[in-house]
């Protein structure tokens, strides 16, 4: 594939590291020197590239989306933070007939977790004695707190029990932990994602793009692994 790279901060050249090692071209690559670019201007910069792959800053979001769109080409965004725009961004991706797959967490590992949880929560459904809670940790430089993965798996353990509060900590260089708990009168059970680096998230991205090329529609990463995991 031949990518457009937009971000080149710690994702950025994890995925233009592993992106060389699978046969790929970088063939676009922009970073903070482009951040005061139009939409109309970065549009014309990704001229040629087959998919686009975006780890910025959430309030950049909306440009890109509108750039590769007019561009015609396919976005993976990884940019958490910006869930509040979700409605107007998929408009701009299917009234433009453009493509996008966007995701809190793209880490193959965390979106399985994601299932686990839902068939946990199922379960415990069926025993109001147990409580369910979710717990988060990340390093101090990440600025949303709750994670956007902690609160997709609040949405996703909510269809099955009321769950509380999110408990969130931001502190050293932790990459990503997160826990569902369900605690009862005589025992408690964890389920724990514990992220070791960020390469996992850098691989699922990778896959993303290679998924959504020739596709159009607005798409979850979830819907990229429920393909895979239903072969």
């Amino acid at each position: 594939m031949k990518i457009a790279l937009i971000g080149h901060g710690a994702m950025g050249q994890l995925i233009e590291r592993l992106a060389v090692e699978k046969a790929h071209e970088i063939l676009v690559l922009l970073d903070g020197n482009d951040a005061d670019l139009s939409a109309t201007e970065l549009a014309g910069k990704l001229s040629g590239s087959e998919v686009a792959i975006d780890f910025t800053t959430a309030e950049a979001v909306r440009r890109n989306v509108e750039a590769c769109v007019a561009a015609g080409v396919p976005l993976i965004e990884g940019t958490t933070g910006w869930t509040r725009q979700r409605n107007e961004v998929e408009k701009i991706v299917l009234d433009g007939d453009g493509a996008v797959v966007f995701g809190a967490n793209f880490s193959v590992g965390v979106n399985l977790f994601y299932r686990i949880a839902d068939f946990a929560a199922e379960l415990f459904a069926k025993f109001p004695e147990y409580g369910a809670f979710i717990e988060e940790q990340h390093h101090s430089r990440k600025k949303d707190a709750p994670s956007g993965t902690a609160l997709k798996i609040k949405e996703v353990v909510s269809e099955h029990v009321e769950v509380g509060d999110v408990a969130a900590t931001r502190a050293g260089n932790i990459p990503g932990t997160h826990r569902v708990g369900f605690d009862g009168p005589a025992d408690q059970i964890l389920l724990e994602h514990l992220a070791r680096s960020r390469e996992g998230f850098a691989f699922g991205s990778l896959m993303a793009a290679e998924w959504i090329v020739g596709k159009k529609g607005f798409y979850e990463f979830t819907d990229v692994v429920d393909e895979i995991v239903k072969r």
